[in-house]
């Protein structure tokens, strides 16, 4: 299963539907919207685009507890809508990705409500059901993702059930052969209709073990690891194979994993092209380099070395990467990793220089392309994230002040990355004509598309320098990763390499000038190709002084 050229070359970029353009005026983007605004992706740069869920739900987790897998949820538009994009994005070169979400589904799925009815019937077995402790309690301590407790009592069959997420998102028992052939029809249902592949929520937690068993406390929580016994569990990889064999490998179409939980050598048995499992996998190793006490919420912010070293273990890890820093799940990449104040623009093109350049295949999330900051709310209550929420009680009942626990929140909650996007200075950012579902960034009036397409030294007109030199260098398609400077604490430097041409990344993550020798190979014999700061220089200095936040591409000669 080698990844042919098109899948080499994809550039995706991933828009959250309910946030990116609303056509109708109720405050929720929709399908019509993103037919709107297919060539503006196009014109970025990107060739592929990645659709959060937009099938039935009822929106517990946002989308990502599906109750219908063949309907699109109303909110978002009709099929017949669906199609009209399916078929425009094909006319412009666009390919759409879908998020399938298999490891669980919504309580209010047909499956479920079924399964919880009795023991005897044709879907008691489709979820994972678990007789309560002598005393009635749970059967072990594990705990949801978002909060509490990960098993949920149903008195109809005296037994719990298992929510490695929220209690409405029951987990699917794939060691049920039914439940697989059920997942591959829904799967060929849009692959027949001609969508491009799949983004596979939490797809490393499908196999789940024979026995449950109490999970270790972590991150100041009084429940288990809520991944114990299911990351990478016994069949995973089995059950990856076999969607491969009967669905996948029957059509020219991508696959990404979403594998929370993952380490690079396990990855590995995930991607290889001799395994016949998947394209490739999104890793969160990186995502966890300003954790702390409390998990993803601590106050805790990154060191570029950790950032550097986790990034390029991977890139020597795998044969092929999901190369990204933000997403629907994530903070805005600009205020993470970033400046997001005076030195929003350079470091929003530092970021992308450092990320998409690297081996593997570029993933942006949409506003990012604009410098998108963090919203910084002032009351929890402005923030619809369920787990921000559930976060936010306990850290509160940890002793944490409230101006603290809130400041914690508003660090890392997903609420951060779902305003809607920018698109102009008018009236809710030119989202939508009427009260959007969440409030847009009060920042839009000095943050958006049309600023940023009215001026030629923006991030966006950026992107399309950075993806362009990307897609026309087959050096940065499909070669070598190396690090190089790894032990400066101020720049973040790579090469990409074949026999005959080199590239140097060199990216300044510090808001001052530092002074950054270049790798020996390419003294006197170099040409800048391209600067964060737009400079149009023939040459390098051999010593470089690099700008706050500056970023910069070089060929050797």
């Amino acid at each position: 299963m080698k990844m042919n050229d098109w899948k080499k070359k994809a550039i995706v970029y991933e828009a959250y539907v309910q946030s990116f353009k609303d056509s109708n005026g109720d405050g929720i983007g929709d399908i019509r919207g993103l037919i709107e605004k297919l060539d503006y992706i196009k014109n970025l740069g990107a060739n592929t685009i990645w659709l959060t869920p937009i099938f039935k739900s009822p929106l517990v987790d946002n989308g990502y507890d599906i109750a219908d897998y063949k309907a699109i949820n109303p909110i978002y538009g009709s099929m017949n809508d669906f199609k009209e994009l399916l078929g425009k994005a094909h006319e412009k070169q666009l390919r759409i990705v879908l998020d399938l979400v298999v490891n669980h589904t919504s309580d209010q799925h047909e499956w479920f409500k079924e399964s919880k009815k009795n023991k005897d019937n044709k879907y008691s077995d489709y979820y994972i059901w678990r007789d309560p402790k002598e005393d009635g309690s749970a059967p072990t301590n594990l705990g949801s993702a978002f909060g509490g407790s990960a098993w949920t009592y149903v008195s109809e069959r005296n037994q719990y059930y298992l929510h490695l997420f929220a209690k409405q998102q029951p987990d699917l028992n794939w060691d049920n052969p039914e439940v697989r052939n059920d997942v591959y029809k829904i799967m060929k249902f849009w692959l027949d209709m001609g969508v491009d592949g799949f983004r596979m929520d939490s797809i490393s937690f499908i196999s789940k073990p024979r026995k449950f068993e109490d999970g270790p406390l972590e991150d100041s929580k009084e429940y288990g690891a809520y991944y114990y016994g299911s990351a990478n569990g016994p069949h995973i990889h089995e059950y990856l194979q076999e969607m491969n064999r009967e669905v996948l490998s029957k059509y020219d179409v991508i696959s990404i994993g979403e594998t929370p939980h993952t380490s690079a050598k396990e990855a590995r048995l995930f991607v290889e092209p001799e395994r016949h499992e998947l394209d490739m996998v999104f890793q969160f190793e990186h995502m966890h380099v300003d954790y702390g006490k409390y998990g993803r919420y601590s106050d805790v912010t990154f060191k570029m070395s950790d950032l550097r070293n986790s990034m390029s273990s991977w890139q020597n890890s795998l044969s092929w990467n999901s190369n990204y820093l933000g997403n629907h799940d994530q903070p805005r990449i600009v205020s993470r990793f970033g400046n997001d104040n005076k030195y929003r623009k350079e470091s929003a093109k530092m970021l992308a220089i450092v990320s998409l350049l690297q081996k593997g295949t570029p993933f942006i999330f949409q506003g990012e392309e604009i410098g998108m900051t963090n919203l910084h709310i002032k009351k929890i209550d402005e923030l619809k994230d369920l787990e921000a929420h559930n976060i936010y009680n306990f850290l509160r009942s940890k002793g944490i002040s409230e101006d603290d626990a809130l400041n914690m929140v508003n660090r890392k909650t997903r609420d951060n990355a779902r305003t809607p996007m920018q698109w102009d200075e008018s009236e809710q950012g030119g989202f939508s004509s009427g009260k959007p579902w969440i409030e847009v960034n009060p920042n839009y009036k000095e943050i958006n598309v049309k600023k940023d397409l009215n001026d030629p030294d923006s991030i966006y007109h950026f992107y399309q320098k950075l993806l362009k030199l990307r897609n026309n260098n087959q050096v940065l398609l499909d070669e070598k990763y190396e690090l190089v400077s790894s032990d400066d604490s101020a720049v973040f430097a790579y090469t990409r390499s074949t026999g005959k041409e080199k590239l140097a990344v060199i990216c300044s993550f510090v808001p001052y000038k530092v002074k950054y020798n270049l790798p020996t190979d390419f003294v006197n014999r170099n040409e800048l190709l391209l600067s964060s700061y737009g400079d149009n220089k023939a040459k390098a200095s051999n010593v470089m002084y690099l700008r706050p936040y500056e970023g910069v591409v070089i060929r050797r000669e």
